[in-house]
């Protein structure tokens, strides 16, 4: 039952099973009451037909009473006693009598008359005094089952009920007569041993065709699973499951498995570089400080300490950037603070007294608030004034302004520009542009990337284009805190 062909086979089996049982009990029912049915009618006839005879003052003795062993009748007077039996009749159980004692062979008419009688009531010709004609009742009859015994051979019948009032006397009769039920007990003992064999043999065929079509079915999951434990077992992503032809769920499933597999690989790869990459900026920095230390140790007079403080500097920042990008790729969520940003933005333009340009910041009103992680929105604004200020030829200039439920933060500088080529690479990690600038003057290519990803973090972007006066105009767009709005413009150099 761990197997998924197994259970569904057994759930169709099961299924179809209760279905077959319940119909097989209902079918039965119905053909169980359609046989009765038909065997009362049958009765209703025949006791109609005798009943007949009686309302038209036929002689009890002289009645024309079918066969016995066909149709069993039993006439029964007001009080119990048996007037007349089918012949041959020994035994009935279902009728308000017991008795099957025959009638004296004397036995008068219904209305009393013996047989020299005049059927008209007199020779006189008098239709006045005519006898009263009789009467069978129009009631539906009752229906009754029981057994009778027919020289010697007892069976089960269906009894019908009909009353009727002689004409002369205006006695009241009741016929039974009985329909024998061994059609019914028949066509429903074949039909049930029928169900009996059939339904088996049913059941064996849809287990069997539900677990070869589960198996077809399931084929291409097998197919998927193993390639995706070959791809566990040998470590390469890049391989891909195989995807069927179908446009069914599996092939969904495949779809799906290896989308994630090509992003699971990128992401691999993507990790593989950023290791690689870190640790060859980590070894020029480190070698060249090893490289001042171990001169200074051996020639104390030949020592840069400038230079030794700056590779160290240089460390630390490249240290903390990769920090930072760790943190972001495991998922650290920022934190939800309210933060101004325009006067954050004051307080890092005014701490930033080695910049070799100045920054003239404008601030488009008060209502420039966002909700996120003050720390990680000051880095943001730090790299992307680095990155104008490494590019400026004189003049450095950023905006902030809010507008549409966003605060957006532009930062230009009026230096050679980024081409449009290459405005979505330069936020790629270690990417750097001008590959003939130094490391130590051009840094580690992480900071736009670091801003980025940042942005992103907090539900904003970073775009880069062309600014007015020529250079390149870097767009912070962040979206606004509840309750912000746009104020008057202000402008001044810091």
């Amino acid at each position: 039952m761990r197997s998924v062909r197994a259970r569904a086979a057994l759930g169709a089996t099961l299924v179809v099973a209760v279905a077959l049982v319940a119909a097989g009990v209902v079918l039965l029912q119905v053909l169980r009451s359609n046989l009765i049915g038909q065997a009362g009618l049958q009765a209703e006839i025949a006791a109609r037909e005798v009943a007949s005879q009686i309302a038209l003052d036929r002689p009890l003795d002289r009645l024309d009473l079918p066969d016995g062993d066909e149709r069993p009748v039993q006439v029964v007077e007001e009080g119990g006693r048996v007037a007349a039996v089918s012949e041959g009749l020994e035994a009935v159980a279902g009728t308000s009598s017991r008795t099957v004692a025959p009638p004296p062979s004397s036995a008068s008419s219904p209305g009393g008359r013996e047989d020299g009688d005049d059927a008209d009531g007199g020779a006189d010709g008098n239709d006045d005094d005519a006898p009263a004609r009789g009467e069978v009742s129009a009631d539906p009859p009752r229906f009754t089952s029981g057994s009778a015994t027919v020289e010697g051979r007892a069976a089960e019948y269906r009894f019908a009920a009909v009353e009727v009032t002689s004409g002369d006397t205006q006695r009241t009769y009741t016929v039974y007569a009985g329909a024998p039920l061994a059609a019914e007990r028949d066509a429903v003992g074949t039909v049930r041993t029928a169900m009996l064999i059939g339904l088996p043999v049913l059941l064996a065929v849809v287990g069997s065709v539900t677990w070869l079509v589960t198996r077809r079915a399931l084929r291409p999951v097998e197919a998927i699973r193993s390639e995706m434990a070959a791809i566990t077992a040998s470590e390469d992503l890049s391989h891909r499951v195989p995807e069927p032809a179908s446009r069914d769920e599996v092939a969904r499933l495949a779809r799906t498995t290896n989308e994630t597999l090509a992003a699971l690989e990128a992401s691999v790869e993507r990790q593989r570089r950023f290791v690689a990459d870190a640790s060859h900026e980590l070894r020029s920095p480190i070698a060249s400080l090893r490289t001042q230390l171990e001169v200074g140790a051996a020639h104390p007079e030949l020592l840069d300490l400038d230079g030794a403080v700056q590779d160290t500097r240089r460390l630390q920042h490249l240290a903390a950037d990769l920090l930072l990008l760790a943190r972001l790729d495991a998922g650290e969520r920022p934190a939800a603070r309210r933060v101004d940003v325009a006067e954050l933005l004051r307080e890092e333009v005014a701490r930033r007294h080695g910049d070799r340009l100045p920054v003239t910041v404008a601030v488009d009103g008060e209502g420039c608030e966002v909700t996120g992680s003050p720390g990680q929105l000051r880095r943001v604004v730090a790299n992307l004034l680095d990155n104008a200020q490494r590019h400026a030829t004189a003049s450095v200039s950023v905006s902030v302004r809010a507008a549409a439920g966003r605060v957006e933060v532009a930062v230009c500088d009026d230096g050679a520009g980024v081409p449009e080529a290459d405005r979505e690479r330069i936020f790629q990690r270690f990417v750097r542009l001008d590959d003939a600038r130094t490391r130590d003057e051009g840094g580690a290519g992480l900071g736009l990337a670091i801003a980025r990803d940042v942005a992103g973090r907090h539900g904003g972007t970073l775009t880069v284009g062309a600014a007015e006066g020529g250079g390149a105009r870097f767009l912070l767009s962040l979206p606004g805190a509840p309750g912000t709005g746009p104020a008057p413009i202000g402008t001044g150099p810091v």
